[in-house]
């Protein structure tokens, strides 16, 4: 009971902060992308840090890492398709998956083995 209202408390903060910080940037749709995965990043990693310690939370630091690499690789790679082929989304998103796949499984291997 004590994680899930640590989790709530911290990730109300911290999705407010970068609530903030996203309206101050233009365009504003980075109020989203500032709200969402960087403060349930941080509340995990702060929640990691008090109930298993910080060698842990290292650990899932570096995988967390490594996951948006891939993702930033994956999404890159989407739009530049969308933007120069006239494909289906749905085509090019599933059929990506596989390069997101890839380059987490290439990162775990490399990095965080």
């Amino acid at each position: 009971m004590t994680e899930l209202v640590f989790r709530f408390i911290v990730g109300g903060i911290v999705v407010s902060a970068f609530a903030v910080l996203g309206d101050l940037l233009k365009p504003n749709s980075f109020a989203g992308l500032f709200g969402a995965a960087p403060s349930v990043a941080l509340a995990t990693l702060g929640l990691t840090i008090v109930t298993n310690g910080k060698v842990f939370a290292a650990q899932e630091s570096r995988s967390m890492i490594g996951g948006a690499l891939a993702l930033f690789v994956y999404a890159n790679l989407c739009s530049r398709v969308l933007m120069r082929d006239n494909v289906r989304t749905v085509v090019v998103t599933t059929s990506l998956v596989a390069v997101w796949f890839f380059c987490a499984l290439s990162a775990w291997f490399v990095v965080l083995r």
